[in-house]
């Protein structure tokens, strides 16, 4: 198209994918380059024993995010995927032979409280449902669905809904005070506590007001047929069909810069491809640490080890289960809490009893016997400390195993594995420079860490982020979203500024060989 913005997006995890989409479809000349063979980022799916496990995120929420970006891209969420709604949202259990289904239905995730800690508990659920759902309320539209607000900005809206909402949604309360005066059950507060992993934090530091991802759940989970990298492959096809290139095995070198703006990406081979802007889909820290180049190193901060978000240790496996009523997402509880969290945080070390989940790939609410071999990924929580590998000896992976495998013992669970894979902060390191392996990019931590973290644009102009380690935060729908505000920042900048296209070429690429110096960067996701 003459006289249509170029830009490249760096990466195809889904913020990426999502700023493709957008950009395409609003005629946009858009490259996307990714370092691995198969697009996704962190939705990838592992070869283990010949079967594909899905390695990544399991667990897809906030539909109504996908929709409208098929809907942007003038078609249904139904053409890309085939998806299935979860009735249990995850079965959790307890050394002490407690266990507790939460389901799409509030009703029967409350009577299935009051069965297993008593009436009282089931009437303090339902309490902290109607709030949660208020808390999603009043901060979906002013930050969810905008631009980095600022808490001026956020307090003038909740503001119009009443002083008693403002209260409730101040993040002065962690995760962890707030649900201690909403449950009397110490086993309630460790489930729901549990939330804060989920953007890579501790409920004894992350703002109360995260406390709502409870309500997104049971606005609903889905599962994706063929898993998660499904969804990553369907997207993928929606940016190439509204005119997106999409190149796989193409690591970035560099960003590439003229008069202190970005023009454009140097990939690994000496190729340049030239742009009037660059969404950068890997983490803010991969540039900060200067693996997209010295001339973009400026462009967003390097996330310190003392504020990374947590890693993980995930086994993918086939094995055969015994003991257990399994369903598709069930979590097994460790026996301290706190304990945990001070080995992760303070210690930087997998706590002697960790807390597990255990994703039954292959089966979904109907717990079942099973037959033969079945598809499992098995996640513990781990220090982002990727990038000293000396921490992470054969004997140290040994004890994490050890210590896994006991958690599921006490619970009654035990895999007989015929094939596994050990994915460890070193690998998530190596597939994601920059970061020590950290999964959500900086950690929630203290009352303004919602609002500290870098938006849509850059130090560097013409240079955007999207993806996890940036506004609105990290998980799938937020990923996406904040690809979709980075492609509406990235057209609302380039319809304003005048484009000149480079003199050296007379198309959008160059095969000019790279600079000496220039080291390649597999930093994309």
């Amino acid at each position: 198209m003459v006289g249509s913005p170029r830009v490249v997006v760096v990466g195809t995890g889904v913020g990426g994918l999502a700023a493709a989409i957008e950009l395409a479809a609003a005629g946009a000349q858009v490259t996307v380059v990714e370092a691995q063979p198969e697009v996704g980022g962190k939705m990838r799916a592992v070869d283990v024993g010949g079967a594909l496990v899905d390695a990544g995120p399991t667990v897809l929420t906030m539909l109504w995010v996908f929709e409208e970006l098929a809907r942007a891209a003038g078609a249904s969420l139904a053409e890309l995927v085939d998806l299935e709604r979860a009735e249990i949202i995850a079965r959790h259990a307890w050394s002490d032979g407690t266990q507790l289904d939460l389901h799409a239905d509030p009703a029967a995730s409350a009577d299935a409280i009051g069965r297993a800690f008593g009436a009282r508990e089931a009437a303090r659920f339902r309490a902290f449902a109607r709030e949660t759902a208020r808390i999603y309320a009043a901060v979906e539209g002013p930050f969810i669905r905008s631009p980095r607000p600022s808490v001026l900005d956020l307090a003038r809206h909740v503001t119009s809904l009443g002083a008693a909402t403002l209260a409730r949604i101040d993040a002065h309360r962690t995760m962890a005070r707030a649900l201690e005066s909403a449950f009397g059950d110490p086993r309630l507060v460790q489930l729901f506590g549990r939330y804060a992993t989920y953007v890579g934090g501790s409920p004894y530091e992350a703002p109360a007001t995260l406390n709502l991802i409870a309500h997104v759940e049971s606005a609903g989970v889905w599962r994706v047929r063929g898993g998660m990298s499904a969804l990553a492959r369907g997207l993928a096809a929606l940016a190439s069909r509204v005119g997106a290139s999409v190149r796989t095995s193409s690591p970035v070198a560099r960003v590439i810069t003229r008069g202190r703006r970005a023009a454009g990406v140097e990939l690994a081979s000496g190729e340049v491809i030239f742009a009037d802007a660059v969404v950068w889909n890997g983490d803010q820290s991969a540039l900060g640490a200067g693996l997209a180049g010295a001339d973009v190193a400026a462009a967003a901060p390097r996330t310190p080890l003392a504020d990374r978000s947590l890693s993980a240790l995930a086994w993918v496996m086939a094995a055969r289960p015994r003991g257990f009523p399994l369903v598709h997402h069930n979590v097994f509880f460790s026996d301290d809490y706190p304990a945990e969290f001070r080995a992760l945080f303070d210690a930087r070390r997998v706590p002697d009893r960790p807390t597990v989940y255990v994703c039954a790939e292959d089966r979904g609410d109907v717990a079942r016997d099973a037959a033969g071999a079945e598809r499992f990924l098995l996640v513990v929580n781990a220090p982002a400390t990727g990038d000293a590998p000396e921490r992470w000896t054969p004997e140290e992976r040994e004890r994490c195993e050890r210590v896994t495998t006991a958690t599921l013992s006490a619970c009654g669970l035990t895999l007989e594995r015929t094939a596994d894979r050990l994915l460890s902060p070193v690998e998530l390191e190596r597939w994601y420079p920059g970061t020590g392996g950290a999964i959500y990019g900086p950690r929630p931590k203290g009352p303004t860490s919602s609002l500290s973290r870098e938006g849509s644009t850059t130090k560097v102009s013409g240079l955007y982020l999207a993806g996890g380690s940036v506004h609105p935060g990290a998980g799938v729908p937020m990923a996406a979203t904040s690809g979709r505000l980075a492609a509406a920042r990235v057209l609302a900048d380039l319809a304003s500024t005048p484009r000149s296209r480079p003199a050296a070429t007379s198309g959008t690429t160059s095969t000019a060989r790279a600079p000496m110096g220039a080291s390649p960067s597999s930093s994309s996701r």
